[in-house]
């Protein structure tokens, strides 16, 4: 009775490499663009650092036409950021879907990614790139 509202948890699925995982996550998994959404994305290149003092990155986000290119950061607190060919989270702060691409998404990634994809879970996080003065939102 307990658990008849719980989501059923599959077996993991562990990828030989980020670029299987990514492949799988855009022929697999839905990926909605939503607010607070964090999308698996592959980064393909570093971009440098921002004049605020972000770190600037090329990021495909996994979607079913097989990504879509933009430029991403992560926060400028975090003491750690990912390498070319990682695969990471992508979280979505701002959607503006009147705007042309690339001005109507804005967000900052979040975590890297293991190649793992538990079914009912989501990807196991390696490591979170959000520092830890920043609060969680919290939902009620």
């Amino acid at each position: 009775m307990f658990g008849l509202f719980r989501k059923k948890v599959g077996e993991p699925i562990e990828f030989g490499s980020t670029g299987a995982a990514f492949d799988y996550a855009c022929r697999n998994l839905e990926n909605r663009i939503l607010l607070e959404a964090v999308i698996p994305a592959l980064v393909e290149e570093r971009r440098g650092m921002s004049p605020e003092g972000e770190q600037l990155f090329l990021v495909r986000l996994a979607n079913r036409e097989g990504g879509r290119v933009v430029e991403a950061c992560t926060l400028k607190e975090s003491l750690r950021h990912p390498a070319a060919g990682d695969l990471v989270g992508f979280r979505v702060v701002k959607v503006e879907p009147e705007l042309p691409e690339p001005f109507d998404l804005l967000g900052f990634i979040a975590c890297r990614l293991q190649p793992v994809y538990v079914p009912g879970r989501g990807w196991r996080i390696a490591e979170s790139f959000v520092p830890d003065n920043i609060k969680p939102t919290l939902r009620m």
